[in-house]
Formats: structure tokens, C-alpha cells, sequence
């Protein structure tokens, strides 16, 4: 039997990109460098085994503080604790340009247009969620969506909850 990793997949499965991680070493290295294909599929080995290696050291940091969800300080605790503490300073630079470069980037998902709502519509929109959610605990909704309330249509008070 192989040996499991976090989510139940043997280390096999986790790998990089192959082109990416062959650009990026090209990128690395003088043009006159050449590097053969076992080295570049050690130095793509090693690149997961480093990923791995953070990763579950991040998780640890994370369960110490008894929190649920790695955050970027938990990486950064886990590079120091792993002795590659000299890296931080470039990798809170990366991560410092990474947030600036995707801050304007809409994430899809049920609030990509919530900022361009008015109050009322959030209000009325709010309201026809809670309805559709009691629909499916009372077992009336099956699959049932109530509509959008319209403007005129649409309460300004908080909901109730019974």
C-alpha cells in the first residue's frame, strides 16, 4: 500500500505543472544553462516535497493557535520555525505584491454584484434568502427558489425569525 497525505491521495498524484515549472527554472538560470530532464524532474520533486514540507509545518502553527484556517502568518511562523527565517522578508514582499495585484479582482460567487446594491436592495435580496431558506427547512421548498421581490415589492424592516 502507498504512503497517504493529508487528503487521502498517494504523494504521487501531488505534483506542479511541468511547462510552468520548466519555465521557471529556464527563467532562473543563464540562457547558456542547459538542464536535463532529471534534474529538472528532481528540482520539480523537490518543489512539492518543499510545499509539503511548509504546508504541514503551517498546519501545525495553525492547530497550535487552535484556528481552522491557515493565514499568511502561519506560513511565515513555519518558514521560521523550519530555519528558512532569511526567506520571510522576500516572501512578505511577494505575498505584499501579490494582494496588491489581484485587489481589483472580482471573486465569483453569490456576492460579485452585493457592492453595487443599495441598501434596500441588499435588504429586499436578504429577505428573499431568509424565505427560501425557511422554505427548504419547512420541507416546502424542495428545490423550490422564491423570486425577487421588486423594488416596490421589497420590506425595510429587519427580518423576524420565528
Amino acid at each position: 500500500m502507498e504512503p497517504m497525505d493529508i487528503v487521502g491521495r498517494t504523494k504521487e498524484d501531488a505534483s506542479l505543472p511541468k511547462a510552468t515549472m520548466t519555465k521557471i527554472i529556464k527563467e532562473m538560470l543563464p540562457p547558456d544553462v542547459r538542464v536535463a530532464r532529471d534534474a529538472q524532474d528532481l528540482l520539480i520533486e523537490c518543489c512539492v516535497e518543499f510545499i509539503n514540507l511548509i504546508s504541514s509545518e503551517s498546519n501545525e502553527v495553525c492547530n497550535r493557535e487552535d484556528k481552522r484556517t491557515i493565514a499568511p502568518e502561519h506560513v511565515l511562523k513555519a518558514l521560521e520555525v523550519l530555519g528558512f527565517g532569511d526567506y520571510t522578508e522576500e516572501v512578505c514582499a511577494a505575498y505584499e505584491q501579490h494582494r496588491i495585484e489581484t485587489i481589483d479582482t472580482i471573486r465569483p460567487g453569490k456576492w460579485t454584484n452585493a457592492a453595487e446594491m443599495t441598501e434596500e436592495e441588499a435588504l429586499a435580496e436578504q429577505q428573499r434568502m431568509f424565505a427560501e431558506a425557511r422554505a427548504r427547512m419547512n420541507g416546502s421548498g424542495g428545490g423550490t427558489v422564491v423570486p425577487k421581490q421588486s423594488d416596490s415589492e421589497a420590506p425595510l424592516s429587519p427580518p423576524k425569525f420565528e
